[in-house]
């Protein structure tokens, strides 16, 4: 998917919204846990009542792999799904790969060719080499943690060195990659702050934006100082979407949340 179709479906929508597929078994309800299938029957139900409401969803790689390969054929089912499906819906594999050259090669190509995902992130620390096999997917993105939402990003990304905050010189470093206009950050909801000064670095990147809700970001807040000409967000709601009810009605009540958070996104677009 490109840019600019991303940037369409926003518009048409009016709505910004990326909801977290973050599938735990102890969570769902109990009456999926008869199906064969229950995290792909859990997915297909939240993605059939939101898709009106959402321009993209986030599948957390590790609330899959802990099933071992039934979990990984879950997930093959729910991107399947939603490509089939839902074409105009922005994926995201949540893997936070990041490896040396051949290393990410082979993970760009497993979740971009064999899964069919629109976007990966990934961690930085190991530098260029390790992040352009993933750029060099067209019309591929690629999300470089950038400012994450959990209390340890205060260990290393606001640390200073030579006077620079670390995450600082993650995004000036990232521009001068090959094919840096497929990148894409994350920066969390929880550190609303730091937006103004993120945009002064990056104004036009698309940033994905985890910590509304559940972890108690602010959606107005990050809107303020993070919103571009082309929107330039996606909101991201895991828990507080999907687990909004553990009842048969868990789709409709997973609906009822999203709506809260579009209807909030779209008094926003309206200014």
């Amino acid at each position: 998917m490109t840019t600019s179709q991303l940037i369409s479906e926003i518009k048409r929508k009016k709505s910004f919204l990326c909801i977290g597929l973050d599938v735990d078994l102890n969570k769902i309800p109990k009456h999926l846990l008869k199906e064969e299938d229950p995290i792909f029957t859990f997915n297909k139900a939240i993605i059939d009542a939101t898709h009106h409401l959402a321009v993209a969803y986030k599948p957390n790689m590790a609330f899959y792999e802990a099933y071992g390969i039934k979990g990984w054929k879950s997930l093959e089912k729910t991107i399947n799904y939603l490509n089939k499906n839902y074409p105009e819906i922005f994926t995201i594999a949540d893997a936070k790969r990041g490896d040396i050259g051949n290393t990410s090669s082979m993970y760009a190509k497993a979740f971009f060719e064999d899964l069919g995902f629109d976007s990966v992130t990934v961690a930085p620390y190991m530098g260029k080499d390790s992040i352009e096999p993933f750029l060099a997917f067209k019309d591929k993105h690629t999300i470089l943690l950038a400012l994450t939402s959990n209390k340890g990003a205060f260990d290393f990304q606001t640390q200073k060195i030579e006077g620079k905050e670390v995450y600082k010189t993650v995004l000036e470093t990232s521009k001068n990659w090959e094919n840096s206009q497929n990148l894409m950050y994350v920066v969390g909801a929880t550190k609303a702050e730091y937006f103004k000064e993120i945009r002064k670095i990056v104004p036009n990147s698309f940033l994905l934006v985890p910590g509304v809700g559940a972890q108690g970001g602010n959606l107005e807040d990050v809107c303020k100082y993070g919103l571009t000409k082309d929107i330039g967000l996606l909101i991201n709601s895991s828990r507080g979407i999907i687990y909004a009810s553990n009842e048969t009605n868990f789709a409709e009540k997973a609906a009822q949340e999203a709506e809260k958070l579009q209807k909030q996104m779209e008094c926003i677009l309206n200014g």
